[in-house]
């Protein structure tokens, strides 16, 4: 296997991890040997109008070389409507050629499922997955191949059995924070809701962070407490927008928990959050879980953004895409 190739497996595997987190039940695996996914979107969570499953392949060359093929089912979809949205998705490629964009492609379908149901009437639609029905009639997009990559709080009254601190990760903040931000404030710190399985613990906490500073300073408090101290490991990464620059400042540790770090800042980077550390502890409880670990690891992070704003929740994306789109149809309107 090529080097690019290698590279190319990895961000699949991540991006799969994350796109699982954040769509959950609605993320299905087809065929886990041919990287053939099904997503099922729709305008609204409760009572949907329009439904749109999403499938694709992922050839060994995406995202670095290659393009996914992709294939929109939905009964309704077809001649100009077809059309205009394949030309969206694959814009959305030709944007971001070398990244993942899986999770663009998926918003921007919603968006348009949310401005035809406030547009016209709802119809009921059949869908279909499968492998056959996928590979006919799929389509990648038709471009040149390119290559391109606590609240605050002392206390012990979150659920957080034993590590020392991890004084090293600290060290390593040290040398890229200027003097100049040594008086910094420490920000407030939000603790998410634990998740546990086989007596495996998971819990995020969150910090809003503009400076690898204050990324230093959450850390030491959170060390401070005995419990997060001790646990088995503490994934983090945190991602800082250089306006100046506009560019991003990021980085991430996995503490002995190999690939994890940069799998949660990989999530970070689809979800397309900011200013941001997420910490992630874990106590292992003697039970092995396998990949599902990496998926408590994603999920906790993905709940403590959406609870603290970060990240809308499905359902309110869809009410934020539907609200932009009636702001534009207003602003024609007005401009006539």
């Amino acid at each position: 296997m090529a080097a690019s190739d290698t590279e190319s497996a990895q961000q699949q595997i991540d991006e799969i991890e994350a796109l699982s987190s954040i769509y959950g039940d609605d993320w299905c695996v087809v065929d886990e040997d041919e990287k053939i996914y099904c997503i099922k979107i729709s305008d609204c969570l409760d009572q949907p109008k329009w439904t749109l499953c999403l499938q694709v392949i992922l050839p060994p060359g995406y995202p670095t070389s290659e393009p996914p093929i992709y294939q929109l089912n939905a009964p309704w979809l077809r001649g100009q409507d077809y059309t205009e949205l394949a030309n969206s998705l694959e814009e959305i490629y030709l944007q971001n050629l070398g990244e993942s964009i899986l999770y663009l492609w998926v918003e921007k379908i919603r968006e348009v499922l949310v401005e035809k149901a406030q547009s016209s009437d709802p119809e009921i639609l059949l869908l279909s997955v499968g492998t056959d029905d996928l590979l006919e009639g799929s389509h990648k997009p038709d471009i040149k191949k390119t290559t391109e990559e606590v609240d605050e709080d002392d206390g012990d009254d979150f659920l957080l059995d034993y590590q020392s601190i991890q004084e090293d990760q600290i060290k390593m903040l040290n040398y890229v924070t200027p003097e100049s931000q040594e008086d910094e404030e420490l920000p407030p710190i939000h603790h998410g809701n634990p998740i546990t399985d086989r007596r495996s613990t998971f819990q995020a906490h969150l910090a809003a962070v503009v400076t690898t500073r204050q990324v230093k300073r959450v850390l030491e408090k959170l060390y401070e407490n005995k419990k997060i101290a001790s646990a088995t490991h503490n994934i983090y990464a945190y991602r800082i927008y250089c306006e100046d620059k506009q560019t991003f400042l990021q980085d991430c540790e996995d503490d002995g928990e190999t690939a994890a770090g940069g799998r949660l800042l990989h999530l970070m980077q689809i979800l397309n959050v900011h200013n941001v550390l997420v910490v992630v502890s874990r106590w292992y409880g003697g039970i092995l879980l396998g990949p599902d670990r990496f998926k408590h690891i994603n999920n906790c992070a993905r709940n403590v953004l959406v609870e603290y704003d970060y990240v809308p929740s499905t359902e309110e994306s869809s009410k934020q895409a539907g609200k932009s789109k009636k702001i534009r149809k207003d602003k024609k309107r007005t401009e006539h």
